[in-house]
């Protein structure tokens, strides 16, 4: 300690190494989510250092949200989170797996049915045309993380309908089908857990939730697909990059 009671420069290297050590052994997998790290006292022996610099090194891994402490009950590793990311055009599942992710999906309804009157407001139906009604669930470390309907219009449909959608993303059958996406319009607001989502989520009805509508255009301006994804906060957080040219943002208020 300095004497205005501020870390000196030894003790501050030696909290951030010990932070990174720990980073690298959480994100190696020494330590797997939702682990109970060894008691601070053996940690900070193991270290050789005092309580106060452990402590430090863990308020930076809590920080980079790497654990969670719980009073009472120890360090944990905290659970992995699927980021959402808001930078390119890519379906939900490639963007996962981009990450790193191991995503399976699950394909829990298919069928070709008239469009109800905002899909075909979304869409640019006239009322009574027919669309695909594609439902599909997506699980990750486990568990499903996220329900999504998409509704594609015809005759693209008809041309993808049969595709396995457990093993290809729709923007891929879109592509092999020679539909060129050219961009996609989203909001992503807050909300609660319906109760057809609920049950393919297996969460309470009522749950705190991101939901996520996208609408993707062709290279004509021609609205293709009309996205609807449920998507379970405690596993999914949204994370962009932000730069002066690229992405960019609106904020809007929540209606």
């Amino acid at each position: 300690m300095t004497p205005d009671g501020t870390p000196d420069a030894g003790h501050e290297a030696r909290y951030r190494v010990i932070a990174a050590d720990l980073a690298a052994k959480i994100r190696s997998g020494h330590y797997a989510p939702g682990e109970a790290l060894p008691p601070q006292r053996e940690l900070s022996a193991s270290y050789g250092v005092t309580l106060m610099t452990l402590r430090q090194a863990l308020r930076e891994l809590s920080d980079e949200r790497l654990i969670v402490q719980r009073p009472g009950r120890g360090t944990f590793v905290a659970p992995p989170h699927l980021a959402y990311q808001l930078d390119s055009l890519r379906s939900l599942a490639d963007d996962l797996r981009k990450q790193g992710h191991d995503v399976r999906t699950v394909v829990t309804g298919r069928a070709v049915r008239r469009a109800p009157a905002r899909i075909a407001s979304e869409l640019r139906l006239r009322p009574g045309d027919t669309a695909l009604r594609l439902e599909r669930v997506r699980e990750f470390a486990g568990r499903p993380a996220v329900h999504q309907v998409s509704w594609v219009r015809r005759p693209v449909a008809d041309q993808i309908r049969d595709r396995d959608f457990t093993a290809v993303s729709l923007y891929t059958a879109l592509a092999d089908a020679g539909v060129a996406v050219a961009r996609a319009s989203e909001v992503v607001r807050p909300g609660l857990l319906d109760p057809a989502a609920a049950r393919h989520l297996q969460e309470p009805q009522g749950n705190p939730v991101l939901v996520s509508t996208r609408i993707t255009y062709t290279l004509d301006a021609t609205p293709v697909v009309s996205d609807h994804a449920t998507i379970l906060g405690s596993m999914m957080e949204i994370r962009t990059e932000r730069a002066a040219t690229g992405l960019s943002l609106t904020w809007g208020a929540v209606s």
